[in-house]
């Protein structure tokens, strides 16, 4: 071979192979750099969650500063979506494109998982939100929330007011998301077939981030409802309450769900009328517990709000670094999927159902707020299980 063509040929084989480690595809690197980890997430917006991927990062940075992965440290890329599809859409593309993260943990949007599943599943790339939101979160094989989620958090506020408080007239208003409402619906079907009850009103047309949630109280009153099952964040959820408080509407039973689960929602309320009831999707922060121990030394220590979607970040990152220790060989994009998909069940008691990537997690923890108390209280001592 003419040693001119020979040398070219070499120098293209060298450009070629320098060109596929740099490409990104399965955000290896090389031997001793960081592993680089990403997260989609709302933190601005109508809806926001920081709270989760700042969780996950406080445990990936605790790991790096006790060595990381034999030497190798986690590399944590956060990017916020704002609630926005064509935001959420480049935010995935560039984690997955052009940062070459081997997975994404602990996000929490809004929307993204919806928007995102079929790209994650073009790239090979598996996603372990700390907090899952909407429906994609939970109809993909690609993606595998740390928390219960809205949907069977919905079907169990809805089986606790039922069958332990045994509440008739429960009516339910929905925020809608995207095309959640389809899968809202599934949950109170499945809370039907469960419990035989059906709701005495249902009303999809409630707003996120409305200023006045009067009407709808008003109307929910009117329709004779002796309970609320409501899908909010927070402040929604406050507004609504005092609207029903300067209703003088006293004696109504609020079956929310995790996402109002906060101290600062408790120092909000003085009138909770016949009480807030929550199936808090993990241990009940609020109780001085050793199971919440790690969780909250770790967010006190970096100033995170403690708060379920704190949980949600926590347990995402720490299951994930327990699957990466257990991978033989190269930390690849393909190895991580593989050992996420094969991995076994982790059981951790801040949580009522073992974490495996493809399953859902279906229990919750009953907790109250009463009035004038501004605290949540437990009022169960196990956990309440979907149809148990």
């Amino acid at each position: 071979m003419n040693k001119r063509v020979s040398g070219t040929a070499a120098l293209i084989a060298v450009a070629a192979l320098t060109l596929a480690g740099c490409a990104g595809g399965d955000g290896a690197g090389g031997e001793g750099s960081p592993i680089v980890v990403g997260s989609v997430n709302t933190i601005s917006g109508p809806a926001t969650f920081p709270e989760a991927s700042q969780a996950a990062a406080a445990v990936f940075d605790a790991f790096n500063e006790e060595g990381g992965l034999d030497g190798r440290t986690i590399d944590y890329k956060m990017l916020d979506d704002k609630g926005d599809p064509a935001t959420a859409t480049a935010s995935a593309r560039e984690l997955v494109g052009s940062d070459g993260a081997v997975a994404l943990v602990g996000s929490a949007s809004l929307i993204e998982c919806e928007i995102n599943a079929k790209y994650y599943e073009q790239e090979g790339i598996l996603s372990m939100p700390g907090i899952g939101v909407d429906t994609g979160c939970f109809d993909s094989d690609n993606i595998s929330p740390a928390n219960v989620g809205p949907f069977n958090d919905m079907t169990l506020t809805l089986q606790y007011g039922s069958e332990v408080l045994g509440l008739d007239d429960i009516c339910i208003l929905l925020e809608i998301a995207g095309s959640t409402r389809p899968t809202y619906q599934a949950a109170i079907d499945k809370w039907t077939e469960i419990t035989g009850k059906e709701p005495k009103y249902v009303d999809d047309t409630v707003p996120y981030g409305a200023s006045d949630y009067t009407p709808y109280i008003v109307k929910a009153r009117d329709q004779g409802c002796k309970a609320l099952a409501i899908n909010p964040v927070e402040p929604d959820a406050i507004g609504q309450v005092k609207a029903a408080n300067a209703q003088g509407w006293d004696d109504v039973t609020w079956l929310y769900l995790t996402s109002v689960y906060s101290e600062n929602f408790a120092q909000a309320i003085d009138d909770a009328g016949a009480g807030i009831y929550v199936p808090a999707e993990f241990y009940p922060f609020t109780d001085d517990s050793e199971i919440n121990a790690d969780w909250r030394e770790l967010m006190e220590k970096n100033d995170i709000a403690l708060t379920s979607f704190s949980q949600g970040g926590y347990l995402a990152a720490t299951y994930f670094i327990e699957v990466l220790k257990s991978i033989d060989g190269d930390i690849t994009r393909e190895s991580v999927s593989a050992a996420l998909k094969d991995m076994d069940p982790i059981e951790n008691p801040m949580v009522g159902t073992p974490y495996a990537f493809g399953t859902q997690n279906t229990a919750g923890w009953p907790i109250i707020l009463k009035s004038g108390t501004h605290a949540w209280e437990q009022v169960a001592d196990d956990w309440l299980r979907i149809g148990e």
